[in-house]
């Protein structure tokens, strides 16, 4: 933690439905002091308020949304710059993203009410909130997009960008995943690895993952296995040093297959291990990896070699 003099205070905030109670809940299990949903005209009051010596230089995590009293998001804005010119606070604003047609799933799911759209369909109070918001998004310092987010991966999102960390090494999280599902939208690189013959199209390692030996020795069996591969980790090897120097806290790097399972999953193993080795603490996440096999999302499989000629 910064110490007394430099207490932290993130202000948490977003569109309904992307994620903040979730956000709130990890902050307060990283030791932070949390307050939801504070009327604008208190957070003044809050910041000054005496705290116990033993609490000095606790961080305060402070959700504000559209429900909150008094809300004004250019209001705010020009709150949080008042409070960064007074000095003494390191304060920093987290904008919860979600794309619209997620964020109706999730009110249907619930069925809940958009507190913006009360006798209106929730299509149309995530535009008027999005539309309102939009000057805390584009001043926020920490935007997270949990559109293709479950709970847990939002927990450790969070976690990585704010739970306390005792040297300037960022934060490296390697994450693999199926480009048929979606992008990672929060990645810093992408590698693509679906140049990588498919083991998807081999009965016998269909069923598999990147994680199988068998499945793992028939993508290492590529030509053009080796040196991409060696050649993508020299790179990541040779930028991670110049994110620490620019001051990253984390740095996500995805690498994506077609759907997921095989070949991403194998070089995002191999490319995590390559980096402890290097002496850094990656965090590894298999987006996909439980997900059913599906040939239709695997495009065609490559054709069948000539009876005559055992050749394609």
């Amino acid at each position: 933690m910064k110490d007394a003099a430099d207490p932290r205070l993130l202000l948490v905030t977003g569109l309904s439905g992307a994620g903040k109670s979730t956000v709130l809940k990890v902050l307060e299990d990283l030791g932070w002091e949390v307050v939801d949903n504070l009327p604008l005209a208190l957070l003044e009051t809050l910041i000054d308020a005496p705290v116990k010596r033993s609490e000095a230089g606790r961080p305060l995590a402070v959700g504000i949304d559209s429900r909150s009293r008094g809300f004004r998001p250019a209001l705010l804005v020009q709150r949080i710059k008042a409070l960064r010119e007074i000095g003494g606070r390191d304060v920093q604003t987290l904008f919860l993203d979600c794309a619209g047609a997620e964020l109706e799933r999730r009110f249907s799911e619930t069925r809940r009410r958009h507190p913006m759209a009360e006798d209106r369909p929730a299509a149309d109070g995530i535009a008027r909130e999005r539309e309102m918001m939009e000057p805390l998004r584009r001043w926020a310092e920490h935007v997270i997009d949990t559109t293709n987010y479950s709970s847990n991966d939002l927990q450790q999102e969070v976690r990585q960008r704010f739970g306390d960390s005792n040297h300037d090494e960022p934060v490296l999280n390697i994450l693999s995943f199926g480009f048929a599902r979606g992008l990672p939208r929060n990645a810093d690189l992408v590698f693509d690895m679906r140049y990588l013959r498919n083991p998807h199209w081999d009965a016998k390692l269909k069923p598999g993952t990147g994680l199988d030996a068998d499945v793992a020795a028939y993508v290492m069996a590529d030509p053009a296995y080796e040196n991409s591969v060696a050649q993508i980790e020299k790179l990541i090897l040779t930028l991670l040093p110049r994110y620490r120097v620019e001051g990253k806290s984390y740095v996500t790097i995805a690498f994506g297959c077609t759907g997921g399972r095989h070949r991403s999953v194998h070089v995002a193993a191999r490319v995590a291990q390559k980096l402890r080795a290097s002496g850094y603490e990656p965090v590894l996440t298999h987006r996909n990896l439980d997900s059913a096999p599906q040939d239709g999302l695997e495009g065609k499989p490559p054709p069948a070699p000539s009876a005559a000629t055992g050749k394609t």
